[in-house]
């Protein structure tokens, strides 16, 4: 048996495949996050609340009204995205010319309740989604198994990514968007309506978040707490990157999610707070992120 440092290569393999997985979710959590902080300067700690309503949703869907996964994995980041838009508008947009704590403590409340909402109901306990039959299986390597499922589930966070990357990089969309948020009443001179493209670009940031609740559902179980678990890591990751930074958080969040799945490999014991030793590191070299902006 072929072996690695001491650890047989099909174990180590499929840590890293983990790692990839874990990696995708940080990675598309991350960029929902730097989105909407680098576009609204608001830091939503509801996002993994967004992200846990995203995998209910699939759920619903399936066991209620018999929707697909297919299905849900349009329809519901839609209906996140709604849920963003209508808290954006009724309580968020209040707090722009406040202290950023002000929208972190509100988007804290909107966590417990939207928790405690669905606790109430469904209880603490995992719920089962099945994977769809198209993407059942596994690819036999040889050195290992590679399960499809995990396979698309990286595949499609990467082009999600690469395109919400392009889209405010390369675009006049995005140059629209940079613009709105580095001196918005120029841009309202020119006719466009500001506070509707902010409205936007925070339900499309959530809407992210709920696409990849849905990827999850199939891996995890769907719990209220589900979100809780992925959120504190996820702000480790947009703190390394850089607040703000697209590019950091999609580049950070699969490097860290690889460098967990190799440390439950070699160092077990500090696979928990792996990401956070880094974030201290790189808080007193680089207090604003590998690839964020110096003041």
């Amino acid at each position: 048996m072929i072996q690695i440092f001491g650890i047989p290569i099909q174990a180590l393999m499929g840590q890293i495949l983990l790692g990839l997985v874990n990696g995708s979710f940080y990675a598309v959590l991350s960029l929902g996050l730097a989105v909407i902080f680098g576009l609204l300067n608001v830091i939503n700690f509801a996002h993994g609340a967004f992200f846990m309503l995203g995998a209910f949703f699939a759920w619903m869907g399936l066991h209620y009204l018999g929707v697909s996964y297919w299905v849900m994995l349009l329809v519901s980041p839609l209906l996140v995205g709604v849920a963003g838009i209508i808290l954006e508008r009724g309580l968020l947009r209040h707090l722009y010319q406040l202290d950023h704590l002000y929208g972190l403590l509100l988007t804290f409340g909107v966590v417990l309740l939207m928790e405690g909402f669905f606790r109430s109901i469904y209880g603490v306990s995992g719920l089962p989604y099945p994977v769809p039959s198209a993407l059942q299986g596994g690819i036999d390597l040889g050195f290992m198994y590679l399960p499809i499922y995990r396979l698309w589930v990286v595949v499609v966070s990467l082009a999600l990514c690469l395109g919400v990357w392009l889209l405010v990089e390369k675009t006049q969309l995005g140059a629209l968007l940079r613009a709105a948020t580095s001196n918005p009443k120029l841009v309202e001179a020119f006719g466009i309506n500001v506070p509707l493209i902010v409205t936007l670009t925070f339900g499309c940031g959530v809407a992210m978040a709920g696409f990849v609740g849905v990827l999850a559902a199939p891996i995890m179980q769907v719990s209220p707490s589900m979100g809780a678990n992925l959120i504190v890591v996820v702000f480790a990751v947009v703190v390394i990157g850089g607040m703000g930074s697209i590019l950091g958080s999609i580049v950070t969040g699969l490097g860290l999610g690889v460098l967990e799945g190799l440390t439950k490999v070699y160092w077990p014991e500090a696979a928990n707070t792996v990401v956070f030793m880094i974030m201290v590191i790189v808080l007193v070299l680089r207090p604003a992120g590998l690839f964020g902006k110096q003041a």
